[in-house]
């Protein structure tokens, strides 16, 4: 554990403390009443507001929508299962900025709607909420699917044979078993869209403002860093009440139920209704998931001879001090230099969290109470970047990694430092169920032979755990390579990274701009899509939540 606290302490916890000082002490006291004043300013209680029932809404709808293909997922098999299920992970792992880019295409002025039917749904709230859904459709689908595939489905034709109707059968079995899953899911789903940024900023305007954005425009357009400190910590104190219900809810799906393989609960569908339910998902990945990323393609794409990704390559664009195309290079060295870091954390960390030594007052997973506790926050340490504002991170390593020995700023590892703090808890959310799974017995049979504890790793551990290191390593590069709110602020003009040209090209006004905007978008995505459909053929385990 010793390595990843030293990283989280450092490279977190330290940034954070760094700019939340910096707006609330004044010559050395702590001015604590500036949190009352904020609070009571009617814009920012509106903002408060619209970040709490935007979320709300927002996890609400993607219920609702997400978890028939939770079910479709979890208890039909099908022909090209494999790759929807690829496709109906990208939108999670593109950038938020990208989101907003392709629902920019299809809802806003010029898009897919205005065309036909002379409709635009941008700067309105509906515009958000969609891309939202868009956005965890994969959360619910993954973490609720994954367990509903290895619910025993003998349990609910038990309560059919007793006279149980159909939906009183799946109401009093199935709901109640499933019940941890979908509030783990719509946890995350509210937590994603609390601290939402890229498709707020993009799709909201001027007129909605969630605390993530309002924390960018506090720090970077009117510089309150005092404001945004405030923020920051309302930020911290909701994300990490939600992470402490989540890891509940988590340890209750862990320890309650008796679960099959998932490869025997699959079927193909049968009888008119199933048929009618997976023709109605598949529909509704395609208009909610597939056409604002086609849209995307078809806008990049609109202009002769391939003109927008044509002009990436000139460098006198204005908008940067290199050619746009470099912003792909850029972002391909710093999502592996990332990947390799969260690796190297997130597998420390889940080792650690998975070793189950044997105590005197042990519970019945070997850990003592204390010893509980302190994995448990340790757990939930690594999953606050998920939620605490990028924005505060990455203008907190501006601040407090300026000086000797940490002097960082003008080095090129801040951005994969950065990166790497959002992949880490992919790897350990990856990693932790197939090290848990290893048998203890296994590893003490070769301490016993004589093994040494790098060869018990290398010739126990690692064959068993390979296939999960690499899905790991495939969301780590994927989600650090559309990592955008922290580097927002740390890039550098001449080596921007994909995430960053998108943003700059969409705030200038002029159709190459646009269009430049859409082109690089589209590689992220062709990129993010590729690595997906990679892992896929990896993996082997379908349950879990990623």
């Amino acid at each position: 554990m010793v390595l990843p606290v030293a990283f989280f302490a450092v490279f977190f916890a330290y940034p954070v403390t760094a700019i939340v000082a910096r707006g609330l002490k004044v010559e050395g006291a702590w001015q604590f009443g500036r949190i009352g004043e904020v609070l009571a300013q009617p814009d920012i209680r509106h903002v408060l507001w619209f970040t709490t029932w935007q979320a709300l809404a927002s996890t609400a709808l993607t219920l609702l929508i997400a978890l028939p293909g939770a079910y479709v997922f979890a208890r039909f098999d099908f022909p090209g299962k494999q790759v929807l299920r690829a496709v109906v992970t990208v939108p999670f792992v593109l950038p938020t900025v990208v989101v907003g880019t392709a629902f920019l295409a299809l809802v806003g002025r010029g898009g897919l709607l205005d065309e036909l039917w002379d409709v635009r749904l941008d700067t309105t709230v509906w515009a958000i909420l969609l891309a939202h859904i868009f956005f965890n459709y994969a959360v619910v689908v993954r973490t609720v699917g994954g367990l509903w595939s290895q619910l025993d489905p003998r349990q609910e034709e038990a309560a059919r044979v007793l006279g149980a109707s159909r939906f009183a059968a799946w109401r009093k079995v199935t709901l109640p078993a499933l019940g941890p899953a979908v509030a783990a899911a719509a946890l995350m789903v509210f937590l994603f869209t609390f601290s939402s940024f890229g498709v707020v900023q993009i799709l909201g305007g001027p007129t909605f403002s969630t605390l993530e954005v309002e924390i960018y425009r506090q720090t970077s357009e009117i510089f309150d860093l005092s404001t945004a400190a405030v923020l920051t910590m309302i930020q911290f104190v909701a994300v990490g009440a939600v992470l402490a219900v989540h890891a509940w809810t988590v340890r209750r799906r862990e320890t309650t139920l008796r679960l099959v393989a998932a490869s025997v609960t699959a079927r193909r569908p049968r009888g008119a209704g199933q048929w009618a339910l997976l023709a109605a998902v598949l529909g509704t990945v395609a208009v909610l998931l597939v056409l604002p990323l086609a849209v995307l393609v078809q806008r990049s794409l609109d202009t002769p001879g391939f003109g927008y990704y044509k002009a990436l390559t000139d460098d006198d664009s204005g908008v940067f001090l290199v050619a746009p195309i470099e912003a792909v290079g850029n972002s391909l060295e710093y999502a592996l230099a990332a990947t390799a870091l969260a690796l190297l954390i997130g597998g420390l960390a889940a080792a650690a969290l998975a070793r189950r030594p044997q105590a005197p007052g042990s519970d019945r997973a070997g850990r003592t109470p204390v010893a509980g506790r302190l994995l448990r926050g340790f757990d939930a340490l690594l999953m606050l970047p998920l939620g605490v504002s990028a924005v505060t991170v990455g203008f907190g390593f501006l601040i407090a990694l300026d000086e000797p020995p940490l002097d960082l700023r003008s080095s090129w590892i801040l951005v994969p430092l950065a990166q790497a703090l959002v992949g880490v808890p992919f790897v350990v959310r990856t990693m932790l169920p197939v090290l848990r799974a290893v048998d203890a017995r296994l590893r003490e049979a070769a301490a016993v032979l004589g093994a040494s504890p790098w060869r018990v790793w290398r010739e126990v551990d690692l064959p068993m755990v390979r296939r999960a290191l690499l899905i790991a390593a495939g969301f780590a590069f994927a989600v650090s390579l559309g990592e955008f709110g922290a580097t927002v602020f740390i890039a550098r003009p001449d080596n921007p990274t994909l995430p960053v040209a998108v943003a700059r090209l969409l705030g200038r006004a002029g159709e190459l701009n646009y269009g430049q905007a859409m082109a690089l978008s589209t590689i992220l995505m062709v990129v993010c899509a590729v690595a997906l459909l990679l892992l896929e053929r990896v993996r082997t385990d379908r349950t879990g939540e990623f």
